[in-house]
C-alpha cells in the first residue's frame, strides 16, 4: 500500500466535510513547511506570499477533486475499471458530470485571485531587492520565521474553509438544488467581481505611482490619486469584498436542505447558523487580519510615524475613509 493510498484511507471520515477538510489541512502546512526550510536557511521571505498563493491553489484543487481521487484508488485495489475525471465544462454547462458550476466557479475564483495576487506580491518583493518590513524582526529567528509560514497556513485554511465545504458536498446532492441561480450566486458573484477589480485597479495604480516615482516622474511621498483618495486602504476594501462573495455564494448552499446533510449538520437555527459561521469565517478572518494585525495597523503607523507632522498627510487622513471608499 502505497504512502497516498495510506493517506486517503486514514482520512476517509464518515462526514465529506472532514474527509474533505483535514487533507485540505494537512496539504496546507506541508507545502508551507516545505517553503519555510529553504526560506529560514537563506534568511528570505522573497518566496513568502508566492508560497501563500501556491498553497490556495493547490489546497483547492485537492478539495476540488478528492473524491475522484479516493474513487479512483478504491477502483484500482478492487481491479475495476477507473472512473473518469469530472469534466470542468460539462460542470459550468449544468450537466453535472461529478462536479456542479457553483463548486468548479468557487475554485476557479480563487485559483484567479491567489495566481493575480501571489505574482504581484513575489514581482513587488522582487523589484524592492527581496525585503518586505513585515519581517525585519523575524527573519533572523528561525522559530518565528517558522510560525510566520505555519500561521499562513492556518490563514488560509480559514479562508478556504466555505470553498472548502462546498466542495466536500457529494456530487447527488446537488441534483436536490434549484437548477436556477439564486439571490445569493447573483450578490456573490458582484460581490467577487467588485472586489476582485478594486483590488486589481488599487495595485496598479500604487504600482505605477512607485514606478513613476522612482523615474523622477514625481515627488510625492504619499499616494493620494485615483482610488487612494476615495480610501486610505482600497486595496484592503477590494479584499474583504471578493471573500464576501465567495462566502455570499458558499453560504447560499450551506444553509439549504442539501447543504446541511452534506455537511453533517442538523438544519434548524442552530445548523443554519453553524453554516453561516463556516461560510462567514472566510471575510471574517480576513478583516481581523487586515484591520487588527498585519494589514491597516501596519501601515497606518508606518505612515503616521514618517509624515503624521505633515499639514497635507493630515489633510488626506481626515479626509479620506480608512476602508470604505467615498463616492
Amino acid at each position: 500500500m502505497t504512502l497516498l493510498h495510506t493517506l486517503l484511507h486514514a482520512t476517509n471520515f464518515s462526514r465529506p466535510f472532514l474527509s474533505t477538510l483535514v487533507p485540505s489541512i494537512g496539504l496546507a502546512y506541508t507545502i508551507q513547511g516545505l517553503a519555510a526550510v529553504p526560506s529560514i536557511l537563506a534568511q528570505t521571505e522573497r518566496f513568502y506570499d508566492l508560497s501563500g498563493s501556491v498553497t490556495y491553489i493547490s489546497c483547492t484543487a485537492l478539495s476540488l477533486y478528492l473524491p475522484t481521487i479516493r474513487a479512483r484508488f478504491a477502483a484500482a485495489a478492487a481491479g475495476s475499471a477507473k472512473p473518469a475525471w469530472p469534466s470542468i465544462l460539462a460542470a459550468l454547462a449544468g450537466n453535472g458530470g461529478g462536479l456542479n458550476w457553483r463548486q468548479v466557479a468557487l475554485s476557479a475564483a480563487v485559483s484567479v485571485w491567489a495566481t493575480r495576487l501571489g505574482s504581484y506580491l513575489f514581482s513587488r518583493i522582487s523589484s524592492d531587492e527581496g525585503t518586505d518590513s513585515r519581517f525585519d524582526d523575524i527573519r533572523s529567528s528561525p522559530p518565528k520565521f517558522l510560525v510566520a509560514f505555519f500561521a499562513q497556513a492556518t490563514w488560509v485554511t480559514l479562508c478556504l474553509m466555505p470553498v472548502l465545504a462546498i466542495n466536500a458536498l457529494p456530487a447527488s446532492l446537488f441534483s436536490t438544488l434549484p437548477a436556477a441561480i439564486g439571490i445569493t450566486d447573483i450578490l456573490g458573484a458582484l460581490l467577487f467581481v467588485g472586489g476582485f477589480s478594486f483590488e486589481v485597479a488599487a495595485d496598479r495604480q500604487k504600482n505605477k505611482w512607485v514606478q513613476e516615482k522612482k523615474t523622477k516622474k514625481h515627488s510625492e511621498e504619499f499616494l493620494t490619486r485615483g482610488l487612494w483618495s476615495k480610501s486610505r486602504h482600497p486595496n484592503y476594501f477590494g479584499e474583504v469584498t471578493l471573500w464576501t462573495g465567495i462566502a455570499s455564494i458558499a453560504g447560499g448552499v450551506l444553509v439549504s436542505n442539501a447543504g446541511q446533510m452534506g455537511i453533517g449538520l442538523a438544519g434548524g437555527p442552530l445548523g443554519i447558523a453553524a453554516a453561516l459561521a463556516m461560510a462567514g469565517v472566510s471575510p471574517a478572518f480576513v478583516s481581523l487580519l487586515l484591520f487588527k494585525v498585519s494589514g491597516i495597523p501596519l501601515s497606518e503607523g508606518k505612515y503616521d510615524k514618517r509624515y503624521g507632522d505633515r499639514k497635507d498627510y493630515q489633510e488626506w487622513k481626515k479626509n479620506t475613509p480608512m476602508f470604505f471608499p467615498k463616492f
